[in-house]
């Protein structure tokens, strides 16, 4: 029993990671170093307000690989985020083809050429539908391309979509309705996921001017009363007080970012 928990664990791992792999790809250059000059910022600021020392940064390293993975994972996130409101779409246009009287197959030549002059060739749902088409093109079943593209992807509502698929083309149902079915359960999952984003928008709000709070509290006294923080600087008492409050409050803002962080 024991040893089936583990590997239960270990494979969920697994696709976490999997599934982290396949959307980093999509993080820019740009945006990369972006993250590394904001996490480097916010570690030479901490160096400063915590020990007025920016040498200090030095073995702040492990907070500024911290800060970097956490804005690299936000970033993958809104990646996601953002190709599951395009792939509603996609699946959207499918099924309005299908309505029209188009194959399946040809449907979703038709959502590449519509989703094309909505987003731009970069766009992670350009690149996947032109792909789809490219190898309907060369005769590649439906069915192994869209599960292809389950496994490029990792996504849940995409591998959703492909079970159904996979299903119905097994059974020999009715392929137009069982593809918009799902098509609209889907949508009402994602539409839930953007309502539940809305009203968490206000509380990360609230948390990020909260972890600024600190920092702010310590710049004033810094400016305004500079003999009163003197004694908590160039002595080991000093650096060992601020090495603690840097640790609590390092310790409560990784607890307020899984409190505010909702899986759907």
């Amino acid at each position: 029993m024991e040893r089936s928990r583990t590997g239960g664990s270990s494979g969920r791992r697994g696709v976490t990671r999997d599934r982290k792999n396949c959307w980093q790809q999509d993080v820019t250059k740009k945006e990369y170093l972006w993250y590394a000059a904001k996490a480097a910022g916010l570690t030479m600021i901490t160096a400063w307000l915590y020990y007025r020392s920016l040498l200090m940064a030095i073995p702040l390293v492990p907070l500024l690989i911290w800060h970097l993975r956490m804005m690299e994972a936000e970033g993958i996130k809104k990646k996601e985020t953002e190709f599951q409101m395009q792939f509603k779409e996609a699946i959207q246009a499918v099924s309005s083809a299908l309505n029209t009287g188009y194959s399946v197959e040809n449907a979703f030549k038709e959502a590449q050429k519509e989703l094309r002059l909505i987003y731009p060739e970069g766009a992670r749902i350009s690149k996947e539908l032109l792909i789809i088409t490219r190898q309907l093109q060369i005769h590649v079943p439906l069915e192994q391309i869209l599960e292809e593209f389950g496994e490029r992807t990792q996504t849940e509502d995409v591998q959703n979509f492909v079970t159904v698929f996979a299903a119905a083309k097994r059974s020999g149902g009715n392929m137009i309705a069982i593809i918009q079915d799902t098509v609209r359960q889907i949508g009402d999952k994602i539409d839930v996921k953007r309502e539940i984003d809305t009203i968490l928008a206000s509380k990360r709000y609230e948390f990020r001017v909260m972890s600024a709070v600190p920092y702010a509290i310590i710049g004033y006294m810094s400016l305004s009363f500079p003999e009163f923080m003197d004694c908590l600087y160039g002595n080991i008492l000093g650096i060992g007080v601020m090495t603690v409050c840097l640790a609590i409050y390092m310790g409560a803002y990784y607890l307020g970012v899984r409190m505010i962080r909702i899986e759907v």
